[in-house]
């Protein structure tokens, strides 16, 4: 009698473990992870064949892509151009990188051929950005400094919602305008920080960048603590605030409050700083000279009141200076420039960089 209560005591929950009905999922968890990978060597092989009846001799060709006895596939040639591009690595780096990850050994020179050849895959693709780039309403254009074998070069970079351009010069001058076939944009409205060359360009405006004249009249308050930069700063918020409440259609018609605010600025420009505040009458002399090109972003929809976009396009020179030194060449810049100029535009369209890389490592040159 015992044993049987015993087992009856037990055989309840046994039922139910093994009943048809599923529990409710309590809890789940999940672990990622990347699959071992490593190189695929393909080999191309050639035979002689012998034709007896004519006594020829022929053999087979290999296929057009293969033209080298070792060459490496467009995963490994995006590989290393992303890398090299977005990474800034040096080269002995992406030896170890390439090694350590996918197991192939791969010489610094290799890596610098393989950069070159791609490079002059991307040309059409660099030149068909150059040419969207100046047909756009709004682009906006930067430059800054870096060094190539220890002398002093500039980078420029011309950009737009969908494109970066970033070209490489020996000057800081109209002369690097002239060479980048960037001085005739008779369609555009052109965002900049005044740079004096800038102003060179044929546009059908220049926008100045308003972020550079906060920071300006910041240090002026600092310094002086005079009406004029306090109230010219004022002014630049007002116009901020009223940019990001401003409709499509309020743009082209009346608006009381963009009246109001360009009303204030004249009055401001007819009010002329003390010339003992030496730093403040020097930028009051440049609001008056380049007035007309302070507030065309409340005239336009699409133009933006800062060049804050031209700034992240030509910042990466900067950081790849800093992890992996100046450039050797100009060449090696001019090529770092097509493919990064590559990179960015992928980027600004949302496309896939990886796979599009491949697709430029295919091309035929």
């Amino acid at each position: 009698m015992l044993l049987w209560i015993m087992f009856r005591n037990i055989a309840q929950p046994v039922a139910v473990l093994f009943s048809d009905t599923v529990p409710p999922l309590e809890s789940q968890r999940q672990v990622v992870d990347l699959p071992d990978i490593r190189a695929i060597w393909t080999e191309h092989r050639q035979y002689p064949r012998n034709i007896a009846l004519w006594s020829l001799r022929t053999t087979t060709n290999f296929p057009k892509s293969v033209s080298a006895p070792l060459q490496y596939g467009p995963r490994i040639m995006s590989s290393i151009n992303s890398v090299r591009a977005t990474r800034y690595l040096p080269y002995d780096r992406m030896q170890e990188l390439l090694k350590d990850s996918y197991g192939v050994q791969i010489s610094q020179g290799s890596i610098d051929n393989i950069i070159k050849r791609f490079a002059m895959k991307s040309t059409a693709v660099y030149n068909r950005i150059k040419t969207e780039i100046m047909r756009a309403p709004v682009i906006g254009s930067d430059e800054t400094g870096m060094k190539i074998n220890g002398k002093k070069h500039w980078a420029w970079t011309w950009q737009d919602t969908n494109n970066t351009l970033i070209a490489i010069s020996q000057s800081r001058g109209i002369q690097a305008i002239t060479e980048s076939v960037m001085y005739h944009l008779p369609k555009a409205i052109v965002c900049h920080d005044a740079w004096r060359a800038q102003f060179s360009i044929h546009c059908r405006d220049h926008q100045l960048c308003c972020a550079h004249l906060l920071r300006e009249t910041n240090y002026l308050n600092e310094l002086y603590k005079h009406s004029w930069s306090i109230k010219f700063q004022s002014l630049l918020h007002q116009a901020l605030i009223l940019k990001r409440h401003m409709g499509p259609d309020e743009y082209g018609g009346e608006n009381p409050e963009r009246n109001q605010i360009i009303a204030s600025y004249q009055q401001l420009l007819d009010q002329s700083p003390d010339q003992k505040y030496k730093e403040l009458h020097s930028f009051y002399k440049r609001i008056v000279k380049y007035k007309d090109h302070v507030f065309p972003f409340l005239y336009h929809q699409n133009v933006p009141p800062d060049n804050n976009a031209s700034e992240r396009a030509i910042r990466n020179i900067k950081v790849k200076q800093k992890i992996s030194g100046q450039f050797r060449s100009m060449n090696g810049a001019n090529n770092f420039a097509i493919i990064r100029s590559v990179i960015d535009t992928l980027n600004k369209r949302n496309l896939n960089v990886f796979q599009n890389l491949q697709l430029i490592a295919n091309f035929n040159t």
